[in-house]
This record gives C-alpha cells, structure tokens and sequence, in this order.
C-alpha cells in the first residue's frame, strides 16, 4: 500500500513526485514506457512561455506565471539547460493591432513584467530576419527557453534519489476506488495506493472516466516541427510567435537552448492516441506558415522532423485538482501548451493539495540539488582536462556532431534511473541528435549499452518495446 501512485512519468508527474519526495510518504510513479520523458513531454517547443496570452483568472494563468518565475532557480538547482531569450508575437496588419494591444492588457493583468510593443525599426534591429510583413511586435523579456528533456529528467532523478520508486514498462489498465484508497491492475501486477495523481497526458480522461461520474474528454492535438542545424541557430534571437488562433499560438521560429533553430508546431485534432507520424502536408504547411515569420526560411538546413500530441480538454483549461466524487484521486489533466513552463508551479500545487489529504512530515535529509552529466562539448580546455583524468572513457568521442564522449554516455548508463535504450542516451546527452542523427554513433552506442547493461546487443532497443536494432543477432555471429 503506497500513500500516493502517480499515473505518468511526462514533466508534470515528474514534477510531483519531485514535491512529494520533500515529505515523508511512499510515492511510486508508474510508466508504461521504457523510460522517463517518452510522452508529450518529449516532443514539444520547449518553450517558457513568459504569460500574456492565457485568460486572466485561468489555471493556466496562475500557474505559468507562477512557473515561469521558477524556472531560473530549479535549473540552477537541477542542472539543466535553461535560457531566458526572450519572445515576441508578430503583428502583420494594422488593423490586427487591436489584438496584439489585447494580448498586452492580458500580460499586464497577469503579471507578467515589462511587456511592451515594438513598432518596425526596432523590431528589425533587434531580429534582422524578421518578416518584412510584420508592422508590430509584442515583446517580453521574460520569455525563455529550456530542454524538456533535461528538465524532466531532472526532475525524475531528483526525486528518485529522495526515495520516490519509479516502475517503468508498467501500463496502467484499471483503477478502481476501494475502501482504503485505490486499486490500480498493471501489465506488472496489482498495486493499491491511498490516494492517486493522474498525470497520464492524452490517456488522463480514460483513467479519470473510471472513477467518476463526471466525465472529461481529452483531444490529442497533434503537431509537427522541424528541427534544423545549428549552423542557422542563430536565425533568430528571440522565440518568435504569430498572434494566436483558436488552435493556440500557431507556428514558432526559435532558437534552442542546444543552438539548433525550431520551427513549429502544426495543429490537427485526431482521434488517435498514439498519432505521431509527420506528414508531407503537415511539414509543407509548416515551412510555409515559418515563412511568414521570417525572410527565407533555411529549409535546406532541416536535419529532421517529428511530431508530438498536446492533450486538448474541452473547456480548454487545465483540469487540476481532486474529483469531486472521487476522494484521493488528483488530476493533472489537459495540460497543453503552456504545461511544460507551468511544470514547477503545478508539482507545488498537487503536491499541497495531496498533502492535506494525507498530512506527511517534512524529510530532514531531503537532497535539492542534482549534478547533471558533464558536457565535453560545452567544457573548457582545463575542464576536460579534468575529466579525461577522472576518466579516461571522456576522451573517446562516440557521436561527431555533438561531441559527445564514452564517459558521459557510461553517467547516463549508471546514473539514477538511467538509460537503457538509445533514445534514452539521446535525451541525457545528445549523442545521436546532430547533423547525422545517428548514422554514425548508433552502432557502438548500442555496443556501450549491451556491454554496461550486461545484455546481447540485439535486446538493445530504440525505444523500448520491440524497437530493437538488429534481427537475427546471435553473440555466436
């Protein structure tokens, strides 16, 4: 019997259990996947989103203020990539200035500090690319960008290390309320838990329609991006927006916090759950509608593109907080676009909404600050230097493009919930995510995880599941 089962290792579920390993209960998070980080929370525009454009008085307001604010200091504590480069929202007619004047009164009610308006000149002097069509521009400081992978990871690390338990390839397929709690049945077996954070991203309605009578109904939101060199990383400064639709904030062109240049997302609703192919029409539309944001958008310097599902609910606010006809089940449900940057704020605030439910004591020895795998890349000569010694494996350079060495590909192996597939190692260091996307790096990167792991390289996989590389595989050849 755990006090608390949380349903999801994305960003948000990470985040809680991250709050909740403060305090002295059981928390287990439960993952159908191989790893942390293989949902929504892996394919988005890792934005933060500085907050002008939620409805003042909103869950989305309150908590993307609130998160933005934090993320500074979290990647200080948490060691990961964070960047506060500011955004701007592109205005392309005057008589659409009256919606960018808008979106400034809606800032300024939610908080958001030194929102102001550029006209042309300063515009194009601050980002020399920009569309000779855009006339205006909102602009805010404190927009930011961060890995979303390094943020969730870190999370999950950290609250591993603090004693939360992480079951992974464990799909959840039935929750039902008991006398002491919950009863959840797993591809792993049983488990029963006094309370429950449904944090399943575009699964949450399911796992929530099977508790209460009041029935939610989450859309997957599909979108799609490109990803280009970091040769045209610095395109643009700033992340750029066009003025938001009724699909959200329409089509980004941002550098990221790794010097790649992003452009996306598309916005289609589907039906299906796992409906994350690319399309020729989708990546198509998607370079076009780049195109009105920036003069000619380097489409030949695309080095891959993929797409991702935001969980869309019907009333189009974040659905957070305990059922009302469920005791001790806690949704985190509809967190769509501004989810990854309110992450932090929405950890504090399930975690103070479970605790009153189930009142747990401060721990004394809680650890706060996690280490992140050292960069060669990113070292100086005197720091790798360092390195090299400590270890030998970090000079052995696996991946070209990114630079990245045996040494951090063995840490991300060994460290707290560490890799176990090659995407995994992907994510914690970037081996795989340059120019080649892998074409080099992947066979010895799979020869380094079969050999640490103590398994035949052909169980190595992709991603879990059946993703393997190599069919036929024998150690005997």
């Amino acid at each position: 019997m755990y006090d608390v089962i949380i349903i999801g290792a994305g960003v948000s579920g990470c985040a809680v259990a991250r709050e909740l390993s403060r305090y002295e209960m059981d928390v287990a998070v439960l993952e159908r996947a191989s790893d942390v980080c293989e949902g929504t929370s892996k394919a988005n525009s890792g934005i933060v989103h500085a907050g002008y454009d939620a409805e003042p008085g909103t869950r989305k307001a309150f908590l993307n203020i609130r998160g933005s604010k934090k993320m500074e200091e979290l990647s200080r504590e948490l060691d990961f990539p964070y960047k506060r480069n500011g955004s701007l929202v592109l205005c392309f007619s005057e008589s659409d200035r009256g919606k960018l004047l808008e979106l400034l009164e809606k800032g300024r009610k939610n908080g958001v500090e030194n929102l102001r308006i550029l006209e042309r000149d300063e515009l194009a002097e601050l980002e020399p690319n920009i569309s000779e069509q855009a006339v205006a521009a909102l602009y805010a400081p404190t927009g930011g960008i961060v890995c979303p992978f390094g943020i969730t990871i870190a999370l999950a690390e950290n609250a591993c290390v603090n004693g939360v338990e992480f079951r992974l390839n464990t799909e959840v397929r039935k929750v039902e309320k008991t006398e002491g709690g919950y009863r959840l049945e797993t591809s792993q077996g049983v488990f029963e838990s006094r309370a429950v954070v449904n944090a399943a991203g575009v699964y949450a309605d399911v796992f929530h329609n099977m508790v209460s009578g009041r029935k939610i109904s989450i859309t997957p939101r599909k979108g799609e991006y490109c990803l280009l060199d970091k040769t045209v990383g610095d395109y643009v400064n700033s992340t750029v927006f066009q003025l938001p639709t009724e699909y959200g904030k329409g089509v980004l062109v941002t550098p990221t916090v790794h010097g790649n240049l992003l452009l996306g997302p598309t916005a289609e609703d589907i039906t299906d759950k796992e409906g994350v192919n690319t399309t020729g029409k989708g990546i198509g539309d998607l370079l076009e509608r780049a195109g009105l944001s920036v003069k000619k958008v380097p489409a030949g310097k695309v080095i891959t593109s993929f797409a991702g599902l935001r969980a869309h609910e019907a009333g189009d606010d974040f659905v957070i907080g305990e059922a009302e006809d469920a005791e001790g089940f806690f949704d985190v449900a509809g967190i769509e676009s501004p989810g990854l940057t309110c992450a932090p704020a929405v950890g504090e605030y399930v975690a103070e909404m479970v605790r009153k439910r189930i009142p747990a004591p401060e721990k004394k020895d809680f650890a706060a600050k996690r280490e992140g795998i050292p960069s060669v890349a990113l070292a100086d000569r005197k720091e790798r230097q360092a390195l090299v010694e400590k270890n030998p494996a970090y000079a052995n350079v696996i991946c070209r493009c990114e630079l990245v060495t045996e040494g951090e590909i063995l840490d991300a192996i060994h460290r707290p919930l560490g890799a176990t597939t090659l995407d995994g190692i992907k994510r914690r260091t970037r081996a795989g995510m340059g120019r080649c996307q892998s074409g080099f790096c992947a066979p010895k990167t799979v020869e380094i995880l079969a050999r640490e792991l103590g398994r035949d390289m052909g169980e190595i996989c992709k991603a879990g599941g059946e993703s393997r590389f190599l069919t036929g595989y024998s150690k005997e050849g």
